[in-house]
């Protein structure tokens, strides 16, 4: 029977509470940013509507913003979901070896720098 310590134990429970306000942080980045993408399509559809004769957007701009915000919000809760359930095994194994998780934040921050690059760029056409 192998014997276990409490500091260890007590270690993993710390490790398993961090990654899930982790995960929890992510939740609410990625509710923020469907939900603002949500914003500025309808935000859009309704401009469109009250004012159906003047095309000033040719691009629909705004409408691939919100869907560009929904798409980056959906994907980075989906990934988040992944390296959590995969942190989780690593820290369950009892041979535990650390490996670095992906860079998750520095992703999400150049795929939001892009969609803000277009949306900048279409507001000055």
């Amino acid at each position: 029977m192998k014997k276990t310590s409490i500091t260890n134990e007590l270690a993993r429970d710390r490790n398993r509470a961090a990654v899930d306000r982790t995960l929890m942080a992510w939740i609410r980045t990625a509710l923020a940013m469907i939900g603002f993408g949500f914003a500025v399509g309808k935000l859009y559809d309704t401009l469109e509507k009250t004012n159906p004769d003047q095309v000033t957007d040719p691009l629909h701009s705004a409408l691939i913003v919100g869907e560009a915000l929904i798409a980056l919000g959906v994907l980075g809760l989906l990934a988040a979901v992944i390296q959590h359930s995969q942190i989780l095994k690593i820290i369950e194994n009892e041979q535990f070896i650390y490996r670095p998780p992906r860079a998750l934040p520095m992703i999400v921050a150049t795929l939001l720098l892009m969609i803000g690059v277009f949306a900048f760029v279409s507001i000055l056409l």
